[in-house]
């Protein structure tokens, strides 16, 4: 736990939340300022500011985690799909230095668009070998 995190606070009880799952490393909750009804956020227990400081059996925790909620928000609001996504670091509209998932319930006709429509830059595409090329050397 972080003292200064907002999520690691909420996580320990020492802010309320309305939680709708919990599990030895995962706690789950609405957030307060949904993009659509049932929005909620899957955190870690433990504080990681970003996505890469998970290690393997954390995301699996995590993604697991965020399946379960995932289908129990299908079933609870009858939603006809899920924006389920990770804002890693502040220019990508990371509010909270938490790693957090969010999983947001999306209804027919609700105006709503797709991951898509967070950044559309329209890079250049003519060379997309070499643009795989570059993402395979920096493994």
């Amino acid at each position: 736990m972080t003292e200064d995190c907002l999520f690691c606070k909420i996580v320990s009880g020492e802010i309320p939340s309305y939680r709708v799952y919990e599990d030895e490393a995962v706690y789950a909750f609405l957030d307060i300022n949904p993009a659509s009804e049932g929005h909620t956020l899957v955190a870690p227990k433990k504080h990681f500011n970003s996505f890469t400081d998970l290690g393997a059996e954390d995301i699996a925790a995590l993604f697991e985690a965020a399946k379960k909620v995932t289908l129990a928000l299908e079933k609870a609001f009858s939603a006809n799909g899920m924006n389920i996504g990770v804002n890693n670091g502040e220019v990508a509209g990371q509010e909270v230095p938490h790693v957090h998932v969010h999983v947001i319930p999306r209804k027919k006709g609700d105006g709503g668009r797709g991951i898509k429509s967070i950044v559309w830059t329209e890079p250049d595409t003519a060379n997309l070998e070499g643009m795989a090329e570059k993402i395979r050397k920096a493994f």
